[in-house]
């Protein structure tokens, strides 16, 4: 429980705002799901060492934190019976370009349109967007390992996250990114929450049992739209755990975990050109659902760039 005391003490270790009167929990015990679940707080912290002073407060006293950006999820992620932790406000700076090598490292508070109105004058954009670009933030993206009706094209974003800067539960910070055999090996050794966590996955994804299972129980590799979940299967596809030439990146697990793993700091995307101005649309009309099915697969042979549906 998060008692009075508790609350003014972290008043006084941050710089944010911490709120706990009633209008502000019901404000944050939605998104835009049916969900609704009062929680215990609301802080909107300042900045990176605040966060890491919440997570402290939080491990000390029991308490679960809830990662929160605009709160356009649609099941449920940013509401619960914790600290709801809003980075919308505080966190929306994009921190580096690099318009040669076509990647940006932002902050998650930063909006994905205002990101695509920056990257247009270098003729970049960032691929996967979603029907809330002009409200969603890219940590959320990152969480949601978010998509959109381009897909086809752009893949999700978690084929676009190089690197994720992130808190872990002990106050420590962690850079995820591309890691080689040999690297990952390194990152084994030590002691630290860091390293136990390398270890760890290490000793789940060499374990035969686990590795059969999750071949026989996660989603054909075939379905590339599966957005959240914990993607244990790429892990598994890197050339650690099997012949494979990809290297290991825990960002393919941070995407889709909905921020449950650790709090995201700092995000570096990769960036693909911009489309061309000209598009040309077909609308076809059906009878019956099964002969827009039927189409569907006749109009994937000929790599659209969107398929939609509509009634």
């Amino acid at each position: 429980m998060l008692s009075k005391d508790n609350l003014k003490d972290l008043k006084e270790l941050i710089n944010g705002e911490v709120y706990d009167d009633k209008t502000s929990k019901i404000l944050y015990s939605t998104d835009a799901s049916v969900y609704k679940e009062e929680p215990l707080a609301v802080v909107i912290p300042e900045n990176k060492s605040d966060l890491i002073i919440l997570v402290n407060f939080a491990r000390d006293n029991k308490l679960s934190i809830i990662p929160r950006g605009a709160g356009t999820s649609l099941a449920g992620q940013v509401v619960g019976k914790g600290i709801v932790v809003d980075i919308s406000k505080n966190f929306g700076r994009i921190l580096e370009l690099n318009d040669k090598e076509k990647w940006v490292r932002i902050e998650p508070g930063v909006i994905l349109d205002e990101l695509n109105l920056v990257l247009k004058d270098f003729g970049l954009f960032f691929g996967p967007e979603t029907s809330t670009s002009n409200r969603c933030v890219m940590g959320g993206m990152v969480g949601n390992n978010s998509c959109g009706s381009h897909s086809i094209i752009y893949g999700s974003t978690r084929d676009h996250l190089l690197e994720v800067k992130a808190i872990l539960s002990d106050g420590s910070e962690a850079t995820f990114n591309q890691l080689t055999k040999d690297e990952f090996e390194e990152k084994c050794k030590g002691n630290t929450l860091e390293n136990k966590i390398y270890q760890n996955i290490k000793d789940i994804l060499s374990n035969p049992d686990n590795v059969k299972e999750i071949r026989d129980e996660y989603p054909d590799p075939k379905i590339k739209r599966r957005n959240t979940g914990y993607a244990l299967d790429l892990l598994l596809n890197t050339e650690v755990f099997s012949e494979s030439n990809e290297a290991f990146n825990f960002c393919k697990l941070i995407a889709g975990s909905e921020g449950t793993l650790a709090f995201i700091t700092e995000i570096k995307l990769n960036l693909v050109p911009l489309p061309p101005k000209e598009k040309a649309l077909v609308c076809v009309h059906f009878n019956t659902k099964e002969e827009a099915f039927k189409a569907n697969l006749i109009a994937l042979k000929y790599k659209p760039d969107a398929v939609e549906l509509m009634d």
